[in-house]
This record gives C-alpha cells, sequence and structure tokens, in this order.
C-alpha cells in the first residue's frame, strides 16, 4: 500500500514538473487578436499577458474614440481568448484530454 502511494506521489511530482515546463513555454508563444479589419491588433502571450498594442493611424479619429476604445477592448479580448485556447490546448496534451479542475 505505501509503495502505490509513493509511486502515485511520484506521479503526481512528474505531472507538476511538466505543468511547470509548459506554463513556461506558454510565456514565450505569442497570439495576434485584431478588430476592425486588423486596424487594432494585440499580441497576447501563452500566459494571457498583452505584450503590445498596434493601432492603425487611420483608426484615429478624434471625433470617433468610442470606435476606438471598442476596437481595442475587441482585439485584446480576441488575443486573450486565443491565448487561453492555446493553454487549454497544451495542458490537454499534458493530462491526456482530462478536463481538470483549476488546472487552468
Amino acid at each position: 500500500m505505501a509503495k502505490g502511494l509513493g509511486n502515485m506521489m511520484k506521479q503526481a511530482q512528474q505531472m507538476q514538473q511538466k505543468m511547470e515546463r509548459v506554463q513556461a513555454e506558454m510565456e514565450k508563444k505569442e497570439v495576434e487578436g485584431s478588430a476592425g479589419g486588423g486596424m487594432v491588433t494585440a499580441v497576447v502571450n501563452g500566459k494571457q499577458q498583452v505584450l503590445s498594442v498596434k493601432i492603425d493611424p487611420s483608426a484615429v479619429d478624434p471625433q470617433d474614440v468610442d470606435m476606438l476604445q471598442d476596437l481595442i477592448l475587441v482585439a485584446v479580448n480576441e488575443g486573450i481568448r486565443q491565448s487561453q485556447d492555446l493553454m487549454q490546448q497544451e495542458m490537454s496534451k499534458l493530462t491526456g484530454g482530462m478536463n481538470i479542475p483549476g488546472l487552468f
């Protein structure tokens, strides 16, 4: 019984090390969300951190700041969504497709 528990603990430790490795790799991966036909783009890494926002000068209209704000919001949210999808795909590979609540 103790041997089985020791093996389980060892497997859990190996899984944790693999997860940490995947998370470190995810920080290096980038996805891009865009809005307005590419007028606004947001680059997000695999850890859902916004790395940059690019705004096409033609999107800047002092008379319509609301539209620009909406485009930025859409682009950033799309980038974050793609980043989350990427993380979920990578973790799914690690867990063999099992959905473990709170894991990611």
